[in-house]
């Protein structure tokens, strides 16, 4: 099969490799894998000019389908049954529809590539109800299926979080276990990265461990921290491979939710200011809210960092899907608006599948489930399983297809 998409647009940040892969599935459910088709998609100006050229209506649409059929070409050989035609999406009109709708952009551009590509088959919503009611059906039936069964082909990096190694440590008060030794297995057993928290009461990991990981970590050292100016320091000296800025209190056990971009925005943008003067990329913990999201663009951050804790608790499998559709709109929309996505907290053996299997979602930060897994089976093995559960998940989401 051959879809042909073509952006004549620069306003939108889409993901073309995913609507793409949306495209092909959906060819291959509609029995039609051999067949070519180019989607296109515009601006409400353009698809104004096609629509009044087309339709006689002096207004922009949605979506237009022109079946290869249909149209007039030089040279009539040259049409094969293989090409079904052109379907034109107007971004802009889309976006406007996603906001009404309140859904992701991604959300609606699929399903205006699912009734676009009917029209292309011949499906007509125009003559009757009745066809009107099939074709629709038929939509949602499709919508679903593509839903179900695209996703990503290759896994999200792990990143270990060695926080409660020193915890462990620091409860005796001596030099055992060492979180720096600790970190080196992680990455020896395929960790993609290390995670360490350096809060300001120092509970965990010590100014030293943050000096020693620095110089050892072969990967990527993701440094978690308040803004404050002392952490913001010191994070300015040793100059970790990103930062990730968290709410911090004194008397939490571990961090209980999102920050508050909205309400710590000018604070949070002269840190942002600095670490980007100095190289330093930086993520934003943030609960999956939209507005959040929004905020945490417009401060400069270059990674937001869900925060899955709600679906990590969940007490029930409905409450547990409810959270997750929260988190994969996040994820989409904070990735529809340029920021690199990652996501963590929580997560365990049994509920990191799924969040593995999110598209727009980079990296995951896991951290103690692994040291607790560590206690029973080896730090080694305990990042091992952990690596096969995002394998899994990805493969299990990705092989529906087949």
């Amino acid at each position: 099969m051959e879809v042909n998409l073509v952006d004549n647009t620069s306003r939108w940040g889409v993901n073309k490799d995913l609507l793409l892969e949306r495209s092909k599935i959906l060819l291959d459910l509609l029995d039609c894998s051999s067949h070519q088709v180019s989607i296109v998609f515009m601006d409400d100006q353009d698809m104004g000019e096609y629509n009044l050229s087309y339709r006689n209506k002096n207004e922009p649409t949605n979506v237009l389908s022109f079946p290869a059929a249909e149209q007039e070409i030089a040279f009539p050989e040259e049409l094969t049954r293989q090409e079904l035609g052109d379907v034109l999406i107007s971004l802009e009109t889309a976006q406007r529809e996603a906001i009404e709708k309140k859904v992701t952009l991604h959300h609606r551009i699929t399903e205006l590539i699912i009734h676009g590509i009917l029209h292309l088959l011949g499906y007509d919503h125009e003559c009757s109800s009745q066809e009107a009611e099939q074709m629709w059906e038929l939509e949602q039936q499709l919508f679903k299926q593509i839903h179900n069964t695209s996703g990503r082909s290759s896994m999200p990096h792990l990143a270990i979080n060695v926080d409660h190694v020193a915890t462990i440590r620091q409860a005796r008060g001596n030099t055992e276990p060492d979180p720096v030794l600790a970190a080196g297995i992680c990455e020896l057993a395929g960790a993609a990265g290390i995670v360490v928290h350096l809060r300001e009461d120092r509970r965990h990991i010590q100014d030293r461990d943050i000096i020693l990981l620095r110089e050892t970590i072969k990967t990527k050292m993701n440094l978690e921290m308040a803004a404050t100016k002392d952490i913001i320091d010191i994070a300015l000296d040793i100059k970790p491979d990103m930062i990730t800025l968290v709410p911090e209190k004194r008397k939490e056990l571990t961090t209980e939710g999102g920050l508050d971009v909205i309400d710590n925005h000018k604070k949070l943008k002269k840190v942002i200011v600095k670490m980007t003067k100095a190289g330093i990329p930086v993520s934003i913990f943030i609960d999956p809210d939209a507005a959040q999201i929004d905020a945490s663009l417009e401060i400069g951050a270059t990674f937001v960092e869900l925060h899955t804790g709600r679906y990590a608790d969940a007490k029930s499998e409905t409450e547990q899907d409810n959270e997750f559709r929260q988190l994969e709109a996040a994820a989409e929309l904070a990735f529809e608006a340029g920021l690199r996505v990652n996501a963590g907290h929580g997560l365990d053996y049994q509920n990191t599948a799924r969040i593995a299997a999110l598209p727009t979602v980079e990296e995951l930060s896991i951290g103690h489930a692994v040291i607790s897994r560590a206690v029973f089976v080896g730090l080694d093995q305990a990042v091992r399983e952990m690596r096969d559960c995002l394998a899994w998940g990805t493969a299990q989401h990705h092989c529906c297809r087949m």
